[in-house]
């Protein structure tokens, strides 16, 4: 089931996003995950931001911010599921646009929102990490 983000998920979802972070990008430093995880907790806290959960466990988020998807993360045993497509075409239903940032090193990534209809429409550098990201845009 889908829903919206209540306050009382804030440990799942930070779990999700500093093991899914670590996991995607281990061409990036642990630590670098770590040093914002308070910050982007904050973040989260005023995002528009949807869980998928099963059985009282959140498998899945998406968070966004104006039509931006900050992330999507899905817990590694669910990965490959479906779980990011829901959470994905549920926004799909929200917005009439939508951006995102992926780093280029992340292909599982890249390739996941090229199948959903996303098109690299640019690639820039991001100074806190030294590494490439493409930038993503989808319209129906």
């Amino acid at each position: 089931m889908i829903r919206k983000f209540q306050k009382a998920d804030i440990p799942q979802v930070m779990n999700l996003w500093l093991n899914g972070n670590k996991d995607a990008h281990p061409f990036i430093p642990a630590r670098y995950w770590e040093s914002n995880y308070e910050m982007v907790q904050e973040q989260i806290l005023q995002a528009e931001v949807y869980v998928c959960e099963i059985q009282g466990k959140i498998r899945g988020f998406i968070g966004i911010a104006d039509h931006f998807i900050a992330g999507i993360f899905v817990a590694a045993d669910y990965r490959s599921h479906g779980t990011g497509k829901q959470l994905l075409d549920y926004v799909k239903q929200k917005h009439s646009s939508l951006s995102l940032q992926v780093y280029e090193k992340n292909d599982r990534a890249a390739a996941f929102y090229l199948r959903e209809g996303f098109h690299v429409s640019s690639s820039g550098y991001d100074e806190s990490t030294g590494e490439t990201e493409y930038i993503m845009d989808w319209e129906p």
